[in-house]
């Protein structure tokens, strides 16, 4: 018995903390390290910035609220923008708010929220800020679809206003349009500004179209421009529409643009 009480008191720090290890590794193992994690979270929480669930929850709220201020700000300057461009245009004109657009067809279509108790029909001219965004195709008592000027089927007479030299332009599914102009060598440059033409069938004269990005003189059966659009179609939120009906007797029978394109 003396032996025993000499040896514990020799070695009884060293047992209590071997022991004291065995227990803490026992511990780990069984909870996967959770206890140490939160062991270290308790004892270092005085010492951190961090905040509580009640701030967090402040702050979120806040930053909600801050986000939605420039979402209504955004949408102000936006409603701002379509009535002082309403203004500017014919008491005929009826404004509209763009409520349908398919990803699948981006650059085709639109959906708007006036139709036929508007006084909207097919064939109806669809401008917006910067100019020319496409005609009415197809209208319901409250809603109309917009065929894009930038739709591969859409064709539009148009000319260069510092030459008056003319052309028809087609859609290529992006900001982007092609003018193939009638003659082999036409008077045109970059930077030139492209309106819809005299012949147009289905649009009225003058209405911006674009200006000449690239030239391509040399391409074969006829010269080509690309034309970038001046109305910003891929963030396109409202339209004015504008009462128009198509012609029925055309100078040049023989230029594409004044084909009725076949509806979507």
């Amino acid at each position: 018995m003396f032996a025993l009480r000499r040896w514990w008191n020799r070695h009884a720090l060293q047992a209590g903390l071997t022991a004291l290890a065995v227990g803490a590794a026992w511990a780990v193992y069984e909870t996967n390290g959770v206890i140490i994690y939160e062991a270290y979270h308790w004892v270092t929480r005085p010492l951190q910035p961090g905040m509580s669930k009640q701030q967090q929850f402040e702050n979120s709220y806040t930053l909600e609220l801050q986000q939605r201020i420039v979402e209504l700000e955004a949408q102000n300057d936006s409603l701002r923008s379509l009535v002082e461009y309403e203004d500017s245009q014919p008491d005929s004109a009826i404004a509209a708010t763009v409520i349908g657009r398919s990803a699948d067809h981006w650059w085709q279509q639109i959906t708007v929220n006036r139709g036929g108790r508007d006084g909207v029909k097919p064939g109806y001219v669809v401008t917006g800020p910067g100019g020319l965004v496409g005609r009415v195709v197809q209208v319901s008592p409250s809603s109309s679809q917009i065929l894009l000027v930038s739709d591969v089927t859409s064709r539009v007479g148009g000319k260069v206003s510092r030459s008056r030299v003319m052309g028809y332009v087609r859609g290529q599914i992006d900001n982007r349009v092609t003018m193939e102009f009638f003659e082999r060598s036409p008077d045109v440059k970059i930077g030139d500004v492209v309106v819809t033409s005299d012949y147009s069938r289905l649009f009225p004269r003058d209405i911006p179209i674009g200006r000449i990005e690239a030239l391509d003189l040399s391409r074969s059966p006829a010269p080509e421009a690309t034309i970038v659009l001046s109305s910003p179609l891929t963030i396109l939120e409202w339209v004015v529409i504008h009462p128009f009906t198509p012609k029925d007797t055309v100078d040049s029978p023989d230029i594409p643009d004044l084909v009725e394109p076949e509806l979507p």
